[in-house]
């Protein structure tokens, strides 16, 4: 096997990951100075903003999820050199997203009464409910964003992503200041004004979506906006179909986390905090194969659009690789550094060295992450996306989340190991779906090359 046809898809893959890193860190920043700015104020708003979001997030990833089906669809038609087709994929991914945000909108702005049911405290369920309401006004905005980066994106143009990220972020650093504490006028809303923040900074990244598509060179010879498309129910119908699994896979990925923590929280507040450091900082690594996988999915769709089956499966054999070599640093540099990491968030010295201890599950555990998250992102290329959702729910909840809860809470097979049970229940779930991808894009690649060989289509159509 040459090896050099494998390593000069490496500078491709990156020239189209780097601009959405940045974004994706510049978004993961946002999130940060939201619960730095609403700390400030006090415990009950810093509070609020995290139980709102752990309401918040699941919804917008379900809608982003749906959505993200886009990008394979339109990186095939681009190369196919069907780009006649594009603007109609475009406006059947508008009227799809308007759909399926409606509903989110209301599931939204009812999920406050959940907190009544849980018993949460009346002032934090005061502000966690304004929180949500606030930025419900963005939903709407944040969706359709997601069409118009997603179309960016399937046409391997990814540095509108990173400049709007870098924009997002400069609105909201002085929107959470004025809103928060109260300037030029405006009532100091706490932890609540974060809400509106986001909203604001929703609005502003579409807008400047929209006048980029306008103005760019590369976009605007689409026309996306001359007209509309109406609504075609069995394009829709494909595009639901195929982003549905995404979503769902993302949303049992976050749950998953969710549960954990929830199940964590009678060990005690030095546990949570010490699981916590763990999570939020193999979050940040993640990152890095989120944004490669993204890069890959259009890379691979792009190049089955060209009818490149063997391009594309070498695309997605180095990017597999590649991302596992830099876990594989990245775990290295966690071990070494895991004491450090810790004495970043806290100077407790039990919680520094639960998460000392955590960090080296976490180093394995991102070489597991990275495999699966790059391989499902190769899947999407290739319009596999239901087997995605299929291999997630079991390798998560019918693997991940039981071992973990055995071995943490239970003295069945070893004396309870707490907070470490469940992350050695995160790498055997992790582990187990990063073998089924892997596994699952092997058929593919045989099957792409047998309708090749038959002159059939390489995937299924939009």
């Amino acid at each position: 096997m040459a090896v050099t046809p494998y390593l000069r898809e490496i500078p491709r893959l990156l020239r189209l990951c780097g601009p959405i890193l940045v974004a994706q860190m510049a978004q993961t920043m946002m999130s940060f100075v939201d619960t730095l700015m609403a700390g400030q104020v006090s415990a009950t708003d810093l509070a609020a903003v995290a139980v709102a979001t752990s309401f918040w997030l699941p919804l917008i990833l379900l809608v982003q999820g749906v959505i993200m089906a886009l990008t394979p669809i339109i990186s095939q038609l681009n190369g196919a050199r069907r780009q006649s087709e594009v603007a109609a994929a475009v406006h059947q991914g508008f009227w799809l997203t308007i759909l399926v945000t409606l509903p989110a909108m209301l599931a939204l702005y009812y999920s406050p009464m959940a907190l009544h049911w849980m018993n949460v405290e009346p002032e934090l369920a005061h502000k966690t409910a304004g929180y949500l309401h606030a930025i419900l006004w963005g939903m709407p905005a944040y969706a359709l964003y997601q069409v118009l980066r997603n179309f960016s994106e399937g046409l391997s143009h990814t540095l509108p992503t990173m400049v709007l990220g870098f924009i997002g972020l400069a609105v909201n650093v002085p929107a959470n200041y004025i809103l928060i504490h109260g300037h030029f006028g405006f009532p100091a809303l706490g932890g609540v004004g974060c809400g509106y923040a986001s909203a604001l900074v929703f609005w502003v990244m579409l807008v400047g979506m929209i006048f980029y598509t306008h103005r760019s060179s590369v976009l605007s010879k689409f026309n996306i906006f001359s007209t509309i498309s109406p609504p075609d129910w069995p394009q829709i119908s494909r595009l639901f179909k195929l982003g549905f699994p995404i979503a769902m896979a993302i949303f049992c990925e976050v749950t998953l986390f969710t549960v954990v923590a929830l199940l964590l929280a009678p060990f005690g507040a030095e546990i949570v905090a010490g699981h916590q450091i763990a999570i939020n900082f193999s979050s940040l690594i993640f990152m890095i194969p989120l944004s490669l996988g993204m890069a890959m999915t259009i890379r691979v769709g792009h190049t089955l659009g060209e009818n490149q089956p063997e391009r594309a499966k070498r695309i997605s054999i180095v990017g597999i690789v590649f991302g596992c070599g830099v876990a594989l640093i990245c775990a290295l540099a966690t071990v070494a550094g895991r004491y450090w990491i810790g004495g970043l968030y806290t100077d407790n010295a039990q919680v520094l060295e639960l998460a000392a201890s955590l960090l080296l599950l976490a180093s394995l555990y991102q070489i597991s992450d990275s495999a699966q998250v790059i391989a499902a992102a190769a899947l999407r290329g290739y319009k596999d996306t239901q087997t995605i959702f299929y291999i997630t729910f079991v390798s998560f909840w019918l693997f991940g989340l039981p071992i973990g809860m055995i071995l943490s809470l239970t003295d069945w097979l070893v004396p309870a190991m707490g907070p470490h049970g469940f992350w050695v229940g995160f790498l055997v779930g992790l582990s187990l779906a990063a073998t089924a991808l892997i596994w699952r894009l092997r058929v593919i690649y045989a099957r792409v090359e047998s309708n090749s060989r038959a002159n059939l289509p390489l995937v299924d159509g939009m």
